[in-house]
């Protein structure tokens, strides 16, 4: 029972604790006028990776206990799944999709790559709507669906796992080289 309590509060406490990130820039170094950490873009960009690795966290810890045949509610998977749509798809990726993305395909550069990176996040969101399905009380108390739930939770560390690190060693440190340093400025602010 205490390995339960355990599993539930850290899922809850790394599902919160990552909420002031997104409004602080959880950033050290250099303070800017305000106050606030001056931050690039890229390094902004794969620090909120961090968000998505404890995500990732929860998806590899809740499976491994169904599997064991202990008791997790669904909202462990669902606050975790909104989580990952709220801040992972509908924020961090829709930033690479609107500012990092383009400044490649309009250099003519890495295009293959980031046609792949767009592509594993539209199979990310496919995959998120179905944890968000599965993780509510009717469809989780029926075996077939905690094994759906399961299965879609070891797709997507399958894919966001090489996904964030291809972003964190290919493009964001080659951005520099296509962008200049003014328009990176520009996007870190």
């Amino acid at each position: 029972m205490s390995d339960r309590r355990t599993f539930i509060r850290a899922a809850a406490v790394g599902v919160t604790a990552v909420l002031p990130v997104m409004s602080c820039g959880c950033a050290t170094g250099k303070k800017d006028d305000n106050g606030a950490e001056d931050v690039g873009a890229t390094e902004d960009l794969m620090r909120e990776h961090g968000v998505l690795n404890r995500v990732l966290l929860v998806y590899e810890e809740g499976p491994r206990r169904l599997r064991a045949k202990e008791d997790i509610p669904p909202e462990v998977f669902h606050s975790t799944a909104e989580l990952g749509r709220t801040f992972v798809e509908d924020y961090h990726e829709r930033l690479e999709e609107r500012y990092i993305f383009p400044a490649f395909e309009r250099n003519g550069t890495q295009v293959e790559l980031v046609r792949v990176l767009r592509r594993q996040h539209e199979a990310g969101r496919v995959l998120t709507d179905v944890i968000l399905r599965e993780a509510t009380g009717d469809r989780y108390s029926k075996e077939e669906n905690r094994q759906t739930l399961v299965t879609s939770c070891q797709s997507l560390i399958r894919t966001y796992r090489p996904h964030e690190a291809r972003e964190d060693t290919v493009p964001f440190p080659a951005l520099r080289k296509v962008l200049p340093a003014r328009e990176i400025k520009n996007l870190g602010e």
